[in-house]
């Protein structure tokens, strides 16, 4: 039987969500959203969850999307990425919403949907190695992951355009200036120090942190409904001419030569 491809442990009051593809990068396929989902589920229902840490097994974070996976798909693609961006997008709603304050320790690369997790993680910290990268428009595709809702929010807006349009790579330092991370730390640190820092949380007022926590939610306005417009859009995109021939080009690791005109 094959390893979960998100493990939740638990250590004490603090669940330890680990992402678990490291062969791919944890690039985020259909069956991965689907057991976020349900690691999500598990830390919301279990009164003993009193803080998360959400990190990725082996050298990174999250490569975002697999997109070999959606390429496999042929012309079932928009029906696949419909499906995965719901779970993925309902696992972020309960990690939003949950009672447990919730820590991202990003190790290695986020990149797509990974910067999504992180932006959606109430506090973030990061490895001095650490690089963000939202990458979408590079293959032909729009965001998901709450990344169009969260980043303008958390960045402002022509940050969050220049990301996304042109494709930037931000540095530890960097997502730290402009305020994607709390805290960078070496990477022999990184997983102690979110842990002691959920370790703290868990100390704390947790029925006041999820209301807190709710109240943000609320004042951000319509989330779930913005995750459900960006869904429907990236699955549009993907089997989009745009969509398909950057998906290829990133794939076969050349320039995309995208036509004249693309979905509106």
């Amino acid at each position: 039987m094959s390893a979960p491809t998100v493990q939740v442990e638990t250590r004490g009051a603090v669940a330890l969500v680990t992402l678990n593809r490291p062969d791919s990068g944890n690039a985020l396929s259909l069956q991965m959203a689907m057991d976020l989902l349900a690691a999500a589920m598990t830390c919301a229902r279990n009164t003993a969850v009193r803080a998360v840490v959400l990190s990725g097994a082996g050298r990174h974070f999250c490569f975002g999307g697999d997109l070999r996976a959606m390429a496999s798909r042929d012309t079932s693609g928009e029906d696949y990425i419909r499906e995965l961006t719901t779970y993925l997008h309902a696992a972020i709603s309960q990690f939003s919403r949950m009672n447990a304050p919730v820590v991202a320790a990003v190790n290695g690369t986020a990149a797509g949907a990974g910067v999504g997790l992180v932006a959606m993680a109430d506090l973030a910290l990061c490895a001095d190695s650490s690089r963000f990268n939202l990458a979408y428009t590079n293959a032909g595709l729009t965001p998901d992951a709450g990344t169009s809702f969260l980043l303008p929010r958390t960045l402002g807006l022509k940050r969050t355009m220049e990301l996304l349009l042109l494709n930037r790579t931000l540095s530890a330092a960097e997502a730290l200036d402009w305020g994607l991370v709390n805290e960078v730390v070496t990477d022999e640190q990184l997983l102690a120090r979110a842990l002691e820092m959920a370790e703290r949380l868990a100390q704390g007022a947790g029925s006041a942190y999820g209301a807190t926590k709710r109240l943000i939610a609320h004042s951000l306005g319509a989330f779930e409904s913005h995750m459900v417009l960006e869904g429907e859009t990236i699955a549009a995109h993907a089997v989009s001419p745009e969509g398909l021939e950057g998906i290829s080009a990133f794939l076969e690791k050349r320039k995309p030569q995208y036509p004249g005109k693309g979905p509106r």
